[in-house]
């Protein structure tokens, strides 16, 4: 009876141990699930004057919603016209966050700077933010129409 218990419980040790080895690991698929474009501000404060201030006050939110980090290298970030965003190395932490912004900047965990010196996403009218891994794979899209409130939760 003792052997019986101990294989049962050997099985399910190592079942336990694959599947927690699976979800640390992390394939690309996974993470298409666990990645989500949060929010767009794409109407920043005041007058479009095209200053880096106001540049660095337009920015996409990228979100993991996961417990596990993400390496988002080589991923891209685009809007409806084509201006593409590419990650340089990166890796986003777990339930982290990172915002894109236009203008320019240093980079950092929590906020990369695409290096823009005029606005990318559209204060009216239709835009649409578009999220893809390296492999071109779509991850997650967010459309809006531009008004007054100058962002969208997505």
């Amino acid at each position: 009876m003792r052997r019986i218990v101990i294989y049962v419980l050997s099985g399910v040790v190592g079942l336990v141990m694959a599947v927690g080895l699976a979800v640390i690991s992390g394939s690309p698929a996974q993470a298409a699930n666990r990645m989500q474009i949060h929010e767009i501000f794409y109407n920043s404060p005041g007058p479009d004057t095209g200053s880096n201030s106001s540049l660095n006050h337009e920015w996409v939110q990228l979100h993991n919603t996961s417990g596990s980090r993400i390496k988002l290298t080589g991923w891209t970030l685009r809007d409806k016209q084509g201006h593409v965003y590419t990650l340089d190395a990166y890796t986003i932490n777990a339930h982290g966050s990172v915002k894109i912004h236009t203008g320019t900047g240093t980079n950092t965990q929590t906020d990369r700077y695409w290096g823009h010196s005029w606005y990318v996403w559209n204060n009216t009218g239709e835009d649409q933010a578009t999220l893809k891994n390296r492999s071109g794979t779509v991850i997650d899209r967010c459309s809006y129409t531009g008004t007054s409130t100058g962002s969208k939760i997505c």
